[in-house]
């Protein structure tokens, strides 16, 4: 049944009309405010989030951008990020848990492909979430784990790390060697032979699972193969890169609210500070007063660039239905995720490093675990490394070189050297 009370139908896409900020609000911000509240305490206890992401679940989170007219809510991407920003602020370990489920289904959107859609948006309607096992831990960048023809069907083998939020996730989408091509598999996250790890040791993030996923000869059908691609295959109508970007941006913003929130609440009732005799009031020092006021600009000014980013992101998702989206399109999404991934991060680690400036050694205190801001948005930011989106733009800016064609080149080097294909961007295009 639908909940919201919107009925227009667009004329161009024939989609229900998106519902309103405050209806979104009003249905998710209790639930956020709920997962705030453990927050902390799940830190100090490295507790997993199972209970907070079934809050979600039963909210209907995960189907929060599929359009109504398929039994989802509509929202926009401007809206989606607005939602996961306040989530991230409430635990960037949830908003970060399920980006995975996010990017793929925002990819079957994009696509259109009405098979895939009939397959998954109905499964995500009645709360079915999806991760992602992508990456692997080895001596050299690659993808070593197989897909291989039984009949119809398929067996998948391999070892995955970094899968964030596959064990929360009723579906993976993994990424495999098929001969000497790729190929993206969906697998039912309790099938035979499937193995979730809590085995992630970064020192941040911890509780987004996003540790080891065992596939020991896994039985897939046909039905769930997703994509067959060639090695140096691209892809130029896509904004998934953007997204899958933005999440983690988004997630880091959050953190920023987070520290902010917390060095307000750790000043406010203080009644001594440094070098003043007897009681006094950090809330009514200049010099605290200062540092407050920084964190805040700062925490602003990067949510203010993620804003900017999901509304450039909603207009050429809108392009991309009306059928006007051109390849340059695309590329200036890159590039814009880029170049905000390069001042969002500054930002969000000036901020949870200056909140310390304002409690002395008390600050530092484990009960407080205010560290723990600094330590998930460092763990954020290292997830796609920024030099090397920082030298992308400028070799953009400067040469007109795109940056998945220089990835492509650089594959390609690496095949006429060894034989062997080198699967970073088929790793970022198995969606």
């Amino acid at each position: 049944m639908n909940v919201f009370n919107a009925t227009q139908i667009s004329r161009d896409t024939g989609e229900i009309i998106a519902p309103s900020d405050a209806e979104l609000t009003a249905r998710f911000r209790p639930i956020f405010e709920r997962i705030a509240e453990g927050a902390l305490q799940r830190e100090i206890d490295r507790a997993l989030p199972y209970e907070q992401i079934g809050w979600l679940r039963e909210a209907g989170f995960g189907k929060v951008r599929i359009p109504q007219i398929y039994g989802g809510m509509g929202a926009t991407i401007t809206q989606f990020f607005k939602l996961l920003a306040e989530l991230a602020e409430a635990d960037s370990n949830v908003s970060h848990a399920l980006r995975g489920h996010f990017a793929f289904l925002e990819e079957r959107l994009n696509l259109r492909d009405e098979a895939a859609i009939a397959f998954w948006f109905p499964k995500v309607v009645e709360g079915n979430l999806i991760g992602y096992a992508m990456a692997e831990l080895s001596a050299e960048t690659g993808n070593a784990t197989t897909l291989t023809a039984d009949g119809e069907d398929w067996v998948l083998d391999g070892v995955k790390y970094y899968s964030t939020g596959t064990i929360y996730a009723d579906w993976i989408v993994v990424s495999a060697k098929e001969g000497e091509d790729f190929a993206s598999v969906a697998v039912k996250a309790d099938a035979p032979g499937v193995t979730r790890l809590d085995d992630w040791d970064g020192f941040g993030q911890r509780m987004t699972a996003s540790g080891t996923t065992k596939f020991d000869r896994v039985k897939i059908p046909g039905a769930q193969l997703i994509r067959r691609f060639l090695a140096n295959e691209k892809r130029d109508d896509s904004y998934g890169l953007s997204f899958l970007q933005l999440v983690l941006l988004t997630s880091m913003s959050g953190v920023g609210r987070a520290a902010l929130r917390d060095v307000i609440a750790f000043v406010q009732p203080r009644t001594r500070g440094f070098g003043i005799p007897g009681k006094s009031s950090p809330r009514a020092d200049p010099l605290v007063q200062r540092v407050v006021g920084r964190v805040s600009s700062l925490v602003f000014a990067a949510q203010s660039i993620v804003e900017n980013n999901a509304n450039a992101l909603e207009a050429l998702y809108q392009a991309r239905l009306a059928g006007t989206a051109v390849s340059a399109d695309y590329v200036s999404a890159n590039i814009k995720t880029f170049q905000a991934q390069q001042v969002v991060i500054d930002l969000v680690l000036q901020a949870t490093t200056l909140l310390f400036e304002v409690g002395g050694a008390s600050a530092t205190s484990e009960k407080l675990r205010l560290d723990r801001h600094w330590r998930n948005a460092r763990t954020a930011a290292n997830h796609n490394p920024a030099i090397y989106r920082e030298r992308a733009i400028g070799d953009y800016l400067l040469n007109g070189t795109v940056p998945e064609t220089r990835w492509t080149a650089l594959r390609k080097q690496k095949e006429a050297v060894d034989g062997a294909p080198e699967s970073e961007l088929a790793t970022e295009l198995s969606k």
